[in-house]
């Protein structure tokens, strides 16, 4: 099986490569790595020499996932394990800056993965100014074919299910988060969110205000989550994205598979399982979240 243990980057397409750099730049207070000869920009949270790939395009979507992997296998191996569940993959040698080699191949649902074992270091550290998080935390996508889309990441790359919200959305993990993706049934292929850790719920204060200073409306939250027990809130990006901005989220212990204990876990231990609310402190989702997301998206596609 496929060790992969962190979620790297996501490349996304844009009509305004600018106005999203500068985003991610200026407001979520990344740092600008480099810039390629064919307009892609590489941005840093800290810790990684990228996390944000933002490219010129005639539309604007998620591109492809970064997924960090482990283990002993080279990416030859990974590509030959990968061909006997029938699916197919291409190594790629210095395809981005900062990775060498990778594979890049298409999960059951349409999204486009590159799996690497090395990333350059060092990295920029952490910026000063702006929402500086402290890292990408997790990304949400809708597919058409969900429960076989989950089946391949929990059985060829080793993923975990920690939980469910209804027979809506799949909550899976990597490592020790308690989900570093989630995915949910969709009418078609969309990213439903992007997710990034801050350090505290002062964090969250500060990030609203910072948000309300570039006249970026908060358009959920902060409220708490059930699935995970994170303080969430969420806005848009300039191309429109929802960005999560989240902290307290769930510690997984996969040997004992449950959730590390909180003082708000309303049962010891708590193990996956199926939410059917999605806020423990009354917000309807189904209104103001989940529903107007998907069906914004799917008029999109």
């Amino acid at each position: 099986m496929v060790n992969v243990f962190k979620l790297g980057y996501a490349e996304f397409g844009t009509k305004d490569i600018s106005a999203l750099t500068n985003y991610y730049s200026e407001v979520m207070g990344f740092t600008l790595i480099e810039q390629a000869d064919n307009g892609k920009s590489y941005l840093s949270s800290g810790v990684d020499h990228h996390n944000i790939v933002v490219t010129p395009s005639d539309s604007s979507q998620l591109n492809k996932i970064g997924w960090q992997i482990g283990g002993e296998l080279s990416l030859k191996e990974v590509s030959q394990q990968l061909k006997e569940h029938g699916i197919s993959s291409e190594l790629k040698t210095d395809a981005e800056p900062g990775i060498s080699q990778l594979l890049e191949l298409q999960d059951p649902g349409g999204t486009i993965l590159n799996l690497y074992s090395d990333i350059k270091t060092p990295a920029p550290g952490f910026k000063e100014s702006g929402i500086v998080p402290n890292k990408l935390g997790h990304i949400a996508i809708g597919v058409k074919n969900a429960k076989q889309t989950v089946d391949f990441y929990k059985q060829v790359l080793g993923f975990w299910e920690t939980d469910k919200i209804g027979d809506i959305a799949t909550f899976l993990t990597c490592n020790s988060d308690h989900h570093t993706l989630n995915v949910l049934q969709s009418k078609s292929t969309i990213m439903h969110h992007i997710a990034f850790e801050l350090r505290s719920f002062e964090h969250h204060k500060d990030s609203s205000d910072k948000l309300a200073k570039q006249k970026i409306p908060v358009l959920w939250g902060p409220s708490r989550h059930t699935a995970g027990h994170n303080i969430a809130a969420y806005h848009h990006d300039p191309d429109q994205h929802y960005i999560e901005l989240f902290s307290d989220l769930d510690v997984y212990i996969p040997e004992l598979d449950c959730m590390d204990p909180r003082p708000w876990h309303e049962t010891l231990p708590l193990k996956p399982r199926v939410w059917e609310e999605l806020s423990y402190w009354g917000t309807n989702f189904d209104q103001d979240l989940i529903g107007i997301v998907m069906k914004e998206e799917e008029t999109i596609k």
